[in-house]
């Protein structure tokens, strides 16, 4: 099983990076990502819940739907904003994914961003042995995760 987590503080508002986080159809503004659409549009919201994005990069090719959409919102002036973006693949090629959890988790602290971003599943298939895949999918999302959210510091 892949078990994935990265922090950072980014010096951005909180809602600039729920909207780049969320902003399917342009994932490929990412390193590592090659192509990025928006499949289908969600309920609410274009990006929202229901939306399907698809991701291709040279691990392969990702459809994800988003199950959890919170943008930045917070009950009173004295409660830190929070943010959520969450996410599961349904769908991919060349490794089978079985994923359970994959949610960017955002709040505010002193005009900063802090991202929390998480995914756990398994790859599917014994031809080579499901823990091999595992390992590299926990390095290689660790590493893309990372990347994402720096180039959003960087912006």
């Amino acid at each position: 099983m892949f078990n994935i987590s990265v922090e950072r503080i980014i010096n951005k508002p909180i809602e600039q990076v729920f909207e780049l986080i969320s902003d399917h159809a342009n994932y490929s503004q990412f390193k590592g990502v090659d192509k990025s659409s928006l499949l289908k549009e969600g309920t609410e919201h274009k990006n929202g819940l229901g939306a399907v994005r698809e991701v291709v990069a040279a691990i392969g090719t990702l459809h994800e739907e988003i199950v959890r959409y919170e943008p930045a919102s917070s009950k009173s002036d004295q409660e830190t904003k929070k943010a959520v973006l969450g996410y599961k693949i349904i769908f991919s090629k060349p490794l089978p994914y079985d994923h359970h959890l994959g949610e960017v988790h955002l709040s505010e602290v002193d005009g900063k961003t802090h991202a929390k971003w998480i995914s756990k599943g398994r790859i599917s298939t014994f031809l080579i042995g499901p823990l091999y895949f595992d390992k590299q999918i926990q390095k290689n999302g660790s590493r893309a995760f990372g990347s994402i959210l720096k180039y959003i510091d960087n912006l």
